[in-house]
């Protein structure tokens, strides 16, 4: 989505069509939903502090509030990283129960995340038009959440999305490029370093031409 590579992007392949990968779009969207978790975590933590600060203050012990499976809020919201990362039908017993916990207590990210979904369902349309209207709709919805993160996707979603609905005429992804650039990453990194770097294209071309 860097305005760069797309410039380079055009300027190499004038005749190509460019693909905003899904991993990026859907990454962004997911780090909003992650804001929200990480803004009410540091909230209940400056809660906590000022009801331990309280206690000292009156000279009595601090008991800290906690859930119905022992978490403290802060703990419960520390601990949902993973589960809000993940659809409902991949929850394990125990994550269903810290979800119930969560959204009940904290209904703004129980929406966060239904937000979330559904964006990440529209990336299971074959149609390019039906996947335009369907981000266009969400991006409208978006906006009345009023959630800033969430705001800022939608934003990014709008300004690229003739190079975002471009992965529904053929689905193709970068996986591969990324894949590559791992191993030519691991193997610079093993040689600790290139000096020669001729050399090093050579030693590439060897091993993976």
């Amino acid at each position: 989505m860097a305005n760069n590579m797309q410039l380079a992007a055009r300027m190499s392949f004038p005749e190509s069509n460019l693909v905003t990968d899904r991993f990026h779009v859907v990454k962004l969207v997911m780090e909003a939903l992650q804001h929200q978790r990480i803004k009410l975590r540091w909230d209940a933590i400056e809660k906590e502090n000022q009801a331990i600060k309280q206690a000292k203050e009156l000279g009595t012990k601090y008991i800290p509030i906690t859930l119905e499976n022992d978490d403290t809020p802060k703990q419960l919201l520390a601990r949902s990283r993973y589960i809000i990362a993940k659809k409902e039908n991949h929850w394990t017993t125990n994550q269903k129960i810290r979800a119930e916990l969560l959204f009940k207590n904290y209904p703004l990210l129980h929406q966060a995340y239904k937000n979330t979904l559904e964006f990440r369902n529209i990336y299971e349309q074959t149609l390019k038009e039906i996947a335009k209207d369907q981000i266009i709709n969400w991006i409208e919805e978006t906006k009345l959440l009023k959630l800033n993160d969430f705001n800022t996707a939608a934003n990014s979603l709008k300004y690229h999305l003739e190079t975002i609905l471009n992965f529904f005429i053929k689905r193709h992804t970068n996986a591969n490029t990324e894949s590559f650039n791992s191993k030519i990453k691991l193997f610079r990194a093993n040689q600790r370093g290139v000096v020669d770097v001729k050399f090093f294209l050579f030693r590439m071309e060897k091993l993976f031409a």
